[in-house]
């Protein structure tokens, strides 16, 4: 694992100390985006709320007090420029990031600050790290794609059960959702996203088979013995990047994929005060090198709601550290991943580590 605050991993190193405490929220009328908003002023975050619609902003924060809004688009340059305009980070909700990531991330490195989003997408977090690691190192900022429940959470996992091998034979992931209530926004990412599936298979990027392979997974409880279907989300793009394997595979079980793929499934309805769903969910990893195997698990609440102290500590971390590194970076790469867990536990999930 690399901690930034012992190993940078790349270069033009810079001192982020004493940063303003203003953070961009790009997307802020989305439902994600209530959940980070509110976990950023929970930490002593300001937050400027921005997206293509001020009348959806408004609705959205009213009651919230005397929160920033600026209307902002990717269509218009300009717009982003002054959306980020005296923060120190941006965190881009607004999917699909097939469309979003590119231009927020070039807004930030005009800015010269640090960026994060939310992607589930393959295709845009592959490009991020091909197509902009050299310009964030030049611009001396941090750029983390797919800091999410999505990506992500299942990156962190899989460090933290590797933790002292310095390679493995595979990496198997297995998220467990007892259902699954689309945002708008995830929707409208299943119609934008119809790139290829890829697997991390022999040591390279290959095409998910057709049809995809299921097995039976032994979750913990309270899901037990669940079949399952390779469904390669953007973990497969950031752990390909940093830990040394020939294989990453990922897989869900059924039930959630016949709620997402039912147009009459309605999106996430709150069940507490705090506007998390009753929705629960495992995600499982198991790390194997020969005969032996190492496995990492986190259970909790609500896929989109647990996405905030992810994504917020992340952005914690790399404002508050004494010095970062440069460049587009996975968060197992980034941070020391069984710390950043336990930061998260037992707030936000259960985390069993063996």
């Amino acid at each position: 694992m690399t901690s930034t605050h012992q190993n940078p991993a790349a270069a033009g190193l810079r001192s982020t100390t004493k940063q303003p405490r203003t953070i961009a929220v790009f997307g802020a009328g989305g439902h994600t985006a209530r959940f980070v908003v509110e976990e950023l002023l929970k930490r002593g975050w300001t937050p400027i709320l921005s997206g293509r619609d001020a009348t959806t902003l408004n609705a959205r924060w009213d009651g919230y007090g005397k929160l920033e809004t600026r209307v902002a688009s990717v269509e218009d340059p300009a717009s982003l420029d002054r959306a980020l305009a005296g923060a120190v980070a941006v965190i881009n909700c607004a999917g699909p990031f097939l469309d979003t990531a590119a231009p927020v991330i070039e807004a930030a490195l005009r800015a010269s600050i640090h960026y994060l989003d939310l992607a589930a997408e393959q295709t845009p977090v592959l490009a991020t790290f091909e197509h902009f690691a050299e310009p964030a190192r030049a611009a001396g900022v941090v750029v983390v794609p797919a800091m999410a429940f999505y990506g992500g959470l299942a990156d962190l996992l899989a460090t933290a059960a590797m933790g002292d091998w310095t390679s493995a034979d595979d990496v198997r992931i297995a998220i467990a959702l007892d259902s699954w209530r689309p945002t708008r926004g995830t929707r409208l990412t299943g119609q934008r996203n119809t790139f290829q599936r890829m697997v991390y298979a022999n040591h390279g990027l290959m095409p998910l088979a057709d049809p995809p392979p299921t097995l039976a997974w032994q979750f913990p409880a309270p899901f037990g013995t669940q079949e399952v279907v390779a469904v390669p989300l953007s973990e497969i793009i950031t752990i390909s990047r940093h830990l040394r394997t020939a294989e990453v595979h990922s897989y869900m079980n059924l039930e959630p994929l016949k709620d997402l793929r039912d147009p009459a499934t309605g999106p996430p309805t709150a069940a507490d005060e705090s506007g998390r769903s009753a929705q629960v969910f495992v995600a499982d990893v198991v790390v194997r090198k020969g005969d032996e195997e190492r496995r990492a698990v986190a259970r909790g609440r609500d896929i989109y709601a647990v996405t905030a102290p992810l994504v917020v500590e992340a952005v914690t971390r790399i404002v508050d550290a004494p010095v970062i590194a440069a460049g587009v970076m996975a968060p197992g790469e980034l941070f020391d991943a069984r710390d950043f867990l336990a930061s998260l536990s037992p707030d936000h999930l259960a985390v069993d580590i063996s």
